[in-house]
C-alpha cells in the first residue's frame, strides 16, 4: 500500500505555518505503524508555488518553504530505516514559467530552447491556434509579446507545456529522473502523464456539449469538460517516451512508478500504459474518485477494466489530493461509519497496488474553505459552483486539543484545521479499538497475510442492484468478497461451489453472516470468505 503524503499539510516543524520535510520525517512511524509499504510525497521542488509546487522551477533541488536536500536526505535514510519506500511526485508535462529552461525559450524564436515548450501562431485575427481548453478555466493558450506567438498551457497560465516532440526535452528530463534516482528514491508518481504529448498538427477537439454524466476530471460546470480531449493530450507518441523512461528506471534495483491519467478513456489508458511490461508499473485515474459508488456502478468500472487489462497492473485510489475527500463524497454531510469500513475493504480487496491518501485512515471529511481562507487558484477562478482543492488539503490533525490539532505553533498556518477534524485527530482514534484509525490499521496488516486480495486474479459474480462480490484467487488462497453498497439490508446467495466456505476473520469488516446458502446483509455490511 502507498500512503499519499502532502507535505504542507502533513506536519509543520519549524513554525512557519506549512508542512515541510523536517515534518515528514517526524511523522514517518505512524505510517509505517498503520502498515504501509511506501509514501508518496507531493512535489517538494523549487517553485514559486502559483500551483503549490506543481509548477516546477528547478527540477533537482528542494524549494526552501520545505527545507534542504540534507532533510529530503534524512527523510529518505528514515523511511528506509522503518521499511518504508519513497516515491516523489515528477511533473513532466509542464513546468514553471520561472523555469530557465522558459526563460530562455520565451526571449525569441531561435535560441537553443526556443523549441523546448509548445509554441503557435496566432490565427489571421490574432485569436489562439486552436478551441484547446485549460483545465483551470478559458484557453490553454496564452499570448506572449516577446515572441509574438502563443505558448500552450493545460492548466495555469504559468505552467507552460514542455515540447515532448523535441528529444532534448526527454533527455533534458530524463536527467532529472535519473538525479534523484542516484540520491537513492525508490520510484515516481508521475503527474498528468497523459499530457505529456500534443498533436503536431494542433487539430481542433470535437465538441460534445454538456456532459450528461459527471466526469470526475472536470465537473459540468467547468467547459473543460465540454470538449472530447482527442488532440490535446494523450496521443499514441506517449507510449515510446514511456519505454525510455521505464528503460532508466529498471537500471535501479526496486523501483517502481505509478501514473496520473486524466481522460475520459481512462480505463482504457491505464491497461495500454501498464500493459506489456515495459511502461509504467501501474497507473491511475479518476473512475473511482468521484461520487459514484453504487454496486452497479462499482461493477462496471472493475468489468471495464477486466476485459481491457490483460497484463496491465492498476493503481487504486479513493481520494487524493486534486479532489473532496470520499467521507463527504460517498458519505454525505453525515457519512455512516459502516460506509467508510466498507469502502476501505472494498478498496483492499481489489486487483491492483493500493494508495491511502493522508487523513483517510481518520475518516476526515472535506472541509468547508471559506472564499477569503482560499489558496487553490482553481478554486478561487470556478467559485463558487467549484470550490477548488483546499477543502482536502488542510493540516492534518495529530493532537485534539493541541494548537492547530498539533500540525504547527504558528499562530497562522497556511489553511485553516477545521473544528469537526478535531475529535478525529491521531490522539483521538489510536489506542481505541473501535476506532477507524485501528480499523484501518488491522484491515492492512491483515491484507499482507491475504495472498488472493493482494496477488491473485479476480472473477467478478453477476451484477446485483445492491451488492457488489467478487472472487480473488492465488495458487493457495480462494476468497470470496462481498459489500452491500446501500443503506438498506441486502442479501446474496452463495454460488454453488461456495456453500460449504467459512468467514475469512480478522479483516474488521462486519454486517454480514451467513443464513443456510445465502450471506445476509446489514446496511454497508460486507464480509470475506474463504472456500
Amino acid at each position: 500500500m502507498i500512503y499519499q503524503v502532502y507535505p504542507r499539510s502533513f506536519q509543520d516543524s519549524n513554525g512557519d505555518g506549512i508542512g515541510d520535510l523536517a515534518g515528514v520525517t517526524r511523522r514517518l512511524d505512524h505510517i509505517a505503524a498503520l502498515g504501509a509499504d511506501a509514501i508518496w510525497l507531493s512535489p517538494f521542488f523549487k517553485s514559486p508555488m502559483k500551483d503549490f509546487g506543481y509548477d516546477v522551477s528547478d527540477y533537482c533541488d528542494v524549494d526552501p518553504m520545505f527545507g534542504t536536500l540534507g532533510d529530503f536526505k534524512a527523510l529518505l535514510a528514515r523511511a528506509h530505516a522503518l521499511g518504508l519506500k519513497v516515491m516523489i511526485d515528477q511533473v513532466l508535462s509542464h513546468c514553471s514559467d520561472q523555469h530557465p529552461w522558459f526563460v530562455e525559450s520565451r526571449a525569441s524564436r531561435d535560441n537553443p530552447k526556443a523549441d523546448w515548450f509548445v509554441w503557435a501562431d496566432a490565427r489571421h485575427d490574432g485569436t489562439p491556434p486552436n478551441n484547446w481548453l485549460s483545465i483551470f478555466g478559458g484557453s490553454a493558450w496564452q499570448w506572449d509579446t516577446r515572441r509574438r506567438q502563443y505558448y500552450l498551457h493545460n492548466f495555469l497560465s504559468s505552467q507552460p507545456d514542455l515540447n515532448f516532440h523535441n528529444p532534448e526535452v526527454q533527455d533534458a528530463l530524463l536527467a532529472t529522473v535519473k538525479f534523484w534516482l542516484e540520491l537513492g528514491v525508490d520510484g515516481y508518481r508521475l503527474d498528468a502523464i497523459n499530457f505529456c504529448f500534443h498533436d503536431a498538427a494542433l487539430r481542433d477537439n470535437p465538441g460534445r456539449g454538456v456532459p450528461l454524466v459527471e466526469d470526475p476530471s472536470a465537473p459540468s460546470s467547468n467547459p473543460y469538460s465540454w470538449q472530447h480531449h482527442r488532440y490535446d493530450k494523450s496521443q499514441p507518441e506517449a507510449l515510446g517516451f514511456l519505454r525510455r523512461l521505464r528503460s532508466l528506471v529498471d537500471q535501479y534495483h526496486d523501483t517502481t512508478m505509478v501514473g496520473e491519467i486524466g481522460d475520459e478513456a481512462g480505463l482504457t489508458m491505464m491497461a495500454d500504459y501498464t500493459g506489456g511490461s515495459d511502461k509504467l508499473h501501474m497507473a491511475y485515474c479518476f473512475t473511482l474518485l468521484g461520487a459514484s459508488h453504487g454496486a452497479p456502478f462499482l461493477h462496471n468500472v472493475i468489468d471495464q477494466f477486466q476485459r481491457v487489462a490483460g497484463d496491465g497492473w492498476p493503481c487504486w485510489a479513493l481520494s487524493n489530493h486534486d479532489v473532496a475527500r470520499v467521507s463527504t463524497r460517498w458519505g454525505g454531510e453525515h457519512p455512516d461509519p459502516c460506509l467508510l469500513r466498507l469502502a476501505a475493504a472494498f478498496q483492499m480487496s481489489l486487483r491492483g497496488t493500493i494508495c491511502l491518501y493522508q487523513g483517510e485512515e481518520l475518516g476526515l471529511p472535506e472541509a468547508t474553505i471559506a472564499f477569503e481562507d482560499l489558496q487553490d487558484p482553481y478554486g478561487i477562478s470556478m467559485w463558487p459552483e467549484v470550490k477548488g482543492r483546499d477543502g482536502c488539503r488542510t493540516p492534518m490533525p495529530w493532537t485534539a486539543e493541541a494548537p492547530h490539532a498539533g500540525f504547527s505553533d504558528s499562530e497562522r498556518c497556511w489553511l485553516p484545521v477545521p473544528p469537526e477534524h478535531r475529535p478525529l485527530a491521531v490522539d483521538r482514534q489510536r489506542g481505541d479499538a473501535g476506532s477507524l484509525l485501528s480499523y484501518f490499521t488491522q484491515l492492512l496488516h491483515w491484507r499482507r497475510d491475504q495472498p488472493a486480495l493482494w496477488q491473485g486474479d479476480m472473477d467478478l459474480l453477476p451484477v446485483s442492484e445492491q451488492v457488489l462480490a467478487y472472487v480473488r484467487t492465488a495458487a493457495s488462497q480462494r476468497v470470496l468478497c462481498a459489500f452491500n453498497f446501500s443503506e438498506t439490508p441486502a442479501s446474496l446467495t452463495l454460488p454453488a461451489d461456495w456453500s460449504n466456505a467459512r468467514v475469512l476473520e480478522g479483516s474488521g469488516l462486519g454486517g454480514a453472516r451467513i443464513e443456510g446458502g445465502t450471506i445476509v446483509f446489514e446496511p454497508w455490511g460486507g464480509l470475506f470468505l474463504q472456500a
